[in-house]
């Protein structure tokens, strides 16, 4: 019997549609500007492939769970039995469902009243701020706070208020000069690994009648008694309105979540734009990451090790002169500067077998780039020695001592001059946010 499906024609010589030059130019510039005449042809993030012996630092799988045999066998069982589900919006959902029972047992875990799963830790703060900000909400940024977050203040139309990092005395003054609003922060920072003085941005947020909003990202899963988060960890779960995190992380999936009252929930799924006009989680990823929660939980040698493995490799790597920039976490990264002394040092490392992720220009300042290690659970004594050596080894061939960040360390002072200058670096950035 003759098949019905058609042959599909070469594609040899289709082309797209002309673009027209209000946006041809701009593709143009970034070919130009970028790639020709920074990344001299070639393009920063992309270098060598790793081979067989490699030690890859750039993913985010924390307390390396993603190959996890339970979590994989959930996920399997759950594509056999259930397929794909119902693709539907999520604000169909109520009664017995999978997804409103795991986001209650995510809020339990993280000792608050409710919470609602995002399809993506992005979708989960650009949908929040949207949903509490408007026009009239002085939102204050920190200015390394994730993008997502300067996205749900560009989307919500609201006055983004630029904060010094990690600096509670200028967020004080701010919000004395501008009034009571939304404050966001990172409880670690994704860039550099510093950690929120949580405590003191709480008491502000209290005195001054602020709503904040705390991307827990990197530290749910990896902080807390059994991984409920720094918030939790420092026992300010009662007092942190909104705690927001990418499922993405230590928990190895693909999600993203808010912590938030019961009556805010409801409130959520029928006025957060992300959340109306998406589908739902597929089936298998939620019993993934209802099996990943146990394993968060049970498996607490995970967090111990992941620990060890960050302290071990930031004293080596302070003691070899690098700026860690105030890392305090399992995120630890070299700031090299330019992009073109980036991808020196990135040809260094990964020459040598060590693949990190570099951070560039939107994600930070065009003066700042850097190559980030995150630090897993599953690192060998032996490959953070390997680490240390090649990092000790490269340190004339990167031309380390002539680093803006290493003149700094070596300065040893409080930097106020640099803090004010990318952070208005920052501010320039996201200028449209306002």
């Amino acid at each position: 019997m003759k098949s019905k499906v058609s042959n599909l024609r070469p594609a040899l010589h289709l082309h797209n549609a002309e673009l027209p030059d209000f946006v041809s130019l701009r593709v143009d510039q970034y070919y130009r500007e970028r790639v020709q005449n920074t990344w001299d042809g070639g393009h920063i993030m992309r270098g060598r492939t790793p081979g067989a012996d490699a030690l890859q630092l750039c993913s985010n799988d924390y307390l390396s769970l993603a190959r996890h045999p339970e979590i994989l066998a959930a996920m399997a069982e759950s594509i056999r039995r259930d397929g794909n589900g119902l693709l539907m919006s999520g604000i169909f959902l109520h009664g017995a469902c999978p997804q409103i029972d795991l986001e209650q047992r995510l809020a339990q875990f993280m000792q608050a009243e409710s919470g609602v799963l995002c399809q993506s830790g992005y979708a989960a703060n650009t949908g929040l701020i949207q949903a509490i900000a408007n026009e009239r909400t002085p939102v204050y940024a920190d200015m390394m706070a994730h993008m997502s977050l300067w996205e749900g203040i560009k989307s919500a139309g609201a006055k983004a208020i630029t904060v010094f990092h990690n600096d509670p005395e200028h967020l004080e003054r701010q919000v004395l000069r501008h009034g009571p609003g939304i404050v966001v922060v990172d409880s670690i920072y994704s860039t550099t690994g510093s950690i929120a003085p949580l405590r003191e941005i709480v008491d502000i947020c209290e005195a001054q009648g602020c709503v904040l909003v705390a991307d827990e990202s990197h530290s749910l899963g990896t902080y807390g008694p059994n991984g409920e988060g720094l918030v939790v960890e420092l026992g300010l779960a009662e007092r942190v309105h909104f705690r927001t995190a990418s499922l993405a992380k230590a928990f190895a999936g693909r999600a993203g979540y808010i912590s938030c009252s019961k009556r805010f929930t409801e409130y959520f799924k029928s006025e957060s734009n992300p959340a109306i006009f998406s589908s739902t989680l597929l089936p298998h990823d939620v019993r993934g990451l209802d099996a990943t929660l146990n394993i968060v939980r049970q498996e607490g040698w995970r967090r111990q090790r992941l620990h060890a493995n960050a302290r071990y490799l930031r004293t080596q790597l302070d003691a070899l002169g690098y700026n860690l920039n105030d890392s305090q976490s399992q995120i630890v990264s070299l700031e090299s500067g330019t992009e073109q002394q980036t991808i020196v040092l990135r040809e260094a490392l990964e020459s040598r077998g060590i693949f990190g992720s570099i951070f560039c220009a939107p994600a930070t300042p065009k003066s700042r780039s850097l190559m980030r290690f995150s630090v897993n659970a599953a690192l060998t004594d032996a490959e953070l020695d390997r680490i240390v050596s090649v990092c000790r080894d490269i340190r004339d061939e990167v031309d380390l001592a002539s680093w803006p960040s290493t003149r700094r360390k070596l300065r040893g002072k409080g930097n106020q001059a640099v803090v004010v200058k990318v952070g208005m670096e920052a501010q320039s950035r996201h200028a449209v946010a306002a």
